[in-house]
């Protein structure tokens, strides 16, 4: 454990973060990279009925006050499952039940239901950021031992932030994601440059072959998001998941999109319509958007059109991306068809203590080469892009 803290500053965990004034929030989170940090978006989750205890996410955000001011937070919670988190966990579970030991409840850093690199704590730039690390550090190692958590993870951590916490003593899991990055290009044709002539043919017949069927795509933000389309993106939404089964991952509940409706500053939906009905879309992805970082959430149609997913979730927002100057697009989750589309595997982590000392002296011993066989993996992907052989970046 690390130091206390200190007589001036107060410490409160709280189950709702509406009990968290936004301004006092926000002006901690809007100037980080990532949107799933900022108030709206994790107000909206709890209220929507999408992050609930009976659900296995008990919402239990850490807050670090001096007086009346924010100085410090983490959102938090208290996890009955690994399932939402997309660091998978499960065979950390299993053995702890073989040696009989409750690896639930946990406590867990992450946006729900976001695999999105950029989770950290929220502090004042005001403040020494090293020295408000360790305190809430140690009140979280203190809720958790008085509690008898099995442990604490921190999920898709922001690389910046990593130092912090491992030079405290936590272990790095090595894990990676599928991102796409602007190499300096002014228009979709310099992005289909890279590609060998296999798969750029490829990536031309996949667009081609939508424009043939007469739809197009149309990029709606701020004011011509309509609740209307919200709703339509839930069905489309839920209707992808359900194709999957128990597999869907439907973690979302429609009052959710609706609640969107409020954060549409951040909010992208590309949309694709059948030239002979403008007025409602046939499929749609959202997106969201933040300084030069696009993040793709979900997607659907109405209809099983061949090649439309492609478009809709990767090249369409790929071409908006080029527009609007950003610089990196993280697709989502999943890798099937990310590879052969420009995206390379980047690594990202996750950060863990278990306070049982058995999973703590397990992990240590194990970590380093599970870490490795990772690192293998990412090379291996990376060196079997259809890049052509002139492309260097």
């Amino acid at each position: 454990m690390v130091e206390k803290v200190k007589s001036n500053y107060s410490v409160t965990w709280s189950q709702k973060i509406a009990e968290i004034p936004q301004s006092a929030w926000d002006e901690l989170a809007v100037p980080l990279k990532t949107p799933f940090l900022e108030w709206e978006w994790l107000n909206n989750l709890e209220i929507s009925s999408s992050v609930l205890a009976k659900y296995g996410w008990l919402p239990n955000h850490l807050v670090i006050w001096q007086g009346h001011n924010l100085i410090a937070a983490a959102p938090l919670y208290l996890k009955g499952h690994s399932y939402g988190e997309f660091v998978f966990d499960h065979q950390w579970a299993d053995l702890a039940e073989l040696l009989e030991i409750n690896y639930y409840p946990k406590l867990l850093g992450m946006t729900p239901f976001t695999p999105v690199e950029g989770y950290r704590f929220l502090i004042s730039p005001a403040e020494d950021e090293a020295e408000i690390t360790a305190m809430m550090l140690y009140e979280i190692d203190r809720f958790c031992i008085k509690y008898q958590l099995s442990g604490c993870h921190f999920l898709f951590v922001d690389p910046e932030w990593k130092p912090l916490i491992e030079i405290q003593g936590f272990a790095s899991w090595l894990h990676h994601s599928y991102i796409w990055k602007n190499l300096g290009f002014n228009r979709f044709n310099d992005y289909l440059s890279i590609f060998n002539s296999s798969q750029r043919r490829n990536i031309k017949r996949e667009r081609k072959a939508i424009v043939e069927k007469g739809i197009q795509m149309q990029f709606l933000t701020g004011d011509h998001i309509t609740n209307d389309l919200l709703r339509l993106m839930y069905d489309f939404y839920a209707d992808t998941c359900d194709k999957f089964g128990g597999w869907g991952s439907k973690y979302l509940t429609k009052r959710f999109f609706e609640l969107l409706y409020n954060y549409r500053h951040r909010v992208i939906l590309i949309a694709a319509y059948d030239e002979n009905n403008k007025h409602k879309p046939i499929g749609m992805s959202f997106c969201l958007y933040k300084s030069e970082y696009l993040y793709g959430r979900y997607w659907g149609s109405c209809e099983d059109i061949n090649n439309l997913h492609f478009d809709v979730c990767y090249y369409a927002p790929i071409e908006w991306a080029i527009t609007n100057k950003i610089q990196i697009f993280d697709p989502g989750a999943g890798g099937k068809h990310k590879k052969r589309r420009g995206f390379p595997a980047k690594p990202n982590h996750s950060l863990h203590r278990f306070y049982n000392n058995y999973l703590h002296d397990i992990l240590c011993a194990q970590i380093r080469k599970v870490n490795e066989l990772e690192q293998q993996e990412i090379i291996e992907i990376n060196s079997n892009l259809p890049f052509s052989k002139n492309f260097d970046g």
